[in-house]
């Protein structure tokens, strides 16, 4: 994917599985969208870093113009850490995927009434991966108007 009409955003990434992130980031790297990839751990992380909590502040926790977010992490898992996020006026409009390896209806239909953005089962192939990454890329980063970060 050559294509440099693309907007650079920050992504944000909570998965627990260490593997899952390394492989995103690849496969992100592969598509030339990992540019400003950003990783936490747990939902409780999440929020640290979207609130500027504990360990990050404003220099070190970008805004993210787009959230991954894992289902089945530990501490605050991804449906309450989606509650908090689509309920805070701050954060709601920040579009939200769920990229995770549920592919369980009432995951799917909890989480869009909580308000994400879309839902993507975690394809088991790198290769996988690497085309939904594509597709991600092409859609959020190609097609979609994000709103645009306010300067203060």
């Amino acid at each position: 994917m050559s294509d440099k009409s693309y907007k650079t955003i920050t992504i944000l990434m909570a998965d627990d599985d260490p593997d899952d992130r390394i492989l995103t980031k690849d496969a992100l790297e592969e598509n030339y969208l990992a540019n400003d990839l950003h990783f936490v751990e747990d939902g409780e992380e999440l929020m640290d870093y979207l609130l500027h909590r504990g360990e990050y502040n404003d220099t070190n926790a970008p805004k993210p113009g787009l959230i991954l977010l894992d289902l089945n992490m530990p501490r605050k898992d991804g449906r309450e850490a989606l509650a908090e996020i689509k309920a805070h006026p701050k954060l709601k409009h920040i579009p939200v995927i769920v990229l995770t390896t549920s592919k369980a209806e009432e995951d799917i239909f909890k989480t869009y009434d909580l308000g994400v953005s879309s839902f993507i089962t975690k394809p088991v192939t790198f290769e996988g991966l690497v085309e939904v990454t594509k597709a991600i890329g092409t859609y959020w980063f190609g097609i979609v108007e994000l709103p645009q970060r306010k300067k203060s």
